[in-house]
């Protein structure tokens, strides 16, 4: 093989020349296992903002109204599709919890194997911890609850307005790392 030639194939696989070492990311000798992970945090971020998505076309509902108790209708609208989400839909309803779990697993994964750049996975699992969280400890439970209807009027009002500030505040960080794997791919 010619001189030129074994350069160019050295710089696609990333050994660098003699006059110096490759750029990070070619010298990577896993390029495509770290593509194929970032890939897995991209795809569950994306998975988890549609299903953000789609709750959030029923939580704005809330946001036309002031304080104190929700419309009837209102109530009845969320609740409902709250009780087919979390409770009648099982088992499927445990896919999104199994990709929450996923994603955060990728994240780890990312850090685990050094994957370039660095900052993008530090800063992904920091981001995308907090949500997946909230979505467990609170925010699950209180669906599950409103979907029940067993409360009042005023303590169902309060927990859709509590679901809906809170699926906001997930969908804006579930964005970010979403945002955030895409730009470490460029």
């Amino acid at each position: 093989m010619g001189a030129s030639l074994q350069a160019d194939r050295d710089l696609r696989i990333g050994h660098g020349t003699h006059d110096g070492p490759a750029p990070a990311r070619a010298r990577c000798e896993d390029c495509w296992d770290t593509r194929r992970v970032s890939a897995y945090v991209t795809a569950g971020a994306g998975f988890l903002l549609a299903v953000l998505w789609f709750d959030l076309m029923f939580d704005v509902q809330v946001l036309s109204h002031g304080k104190g108790d929700l419309p009837e209708e209102v109530l009845a609208s969320v609740a409902f599709y709250y009780r087919r989400v979390t409770t009648s839909a099982r088992p499927m309803n445990r896919l999104i919890a199994a990709v929450m779990l996923a994603t955060l697993a990728a994240i780890i994964v990312e850090i685990a194997n050094g994957d370039e750049p660095r900052w993008a996975a530090w800063a992904s699992i920091a981001i995308a911890a907090a949500p997946i969280l909230l979505a467990g400890l609170r925010t699950v439970p209180s669906a599950v609850r409103l979907g029940s209807r067993a409360d009042t009027a005023e303590r169902q009002s309060g927990l859709a307005r509590s679901i809906c500030s809170e699926h906001l505040f997930c969908f804006a960080a579930i964005a970010a790392v979403l945002a955030i794997q895409l730009s470490a791919l460029a």
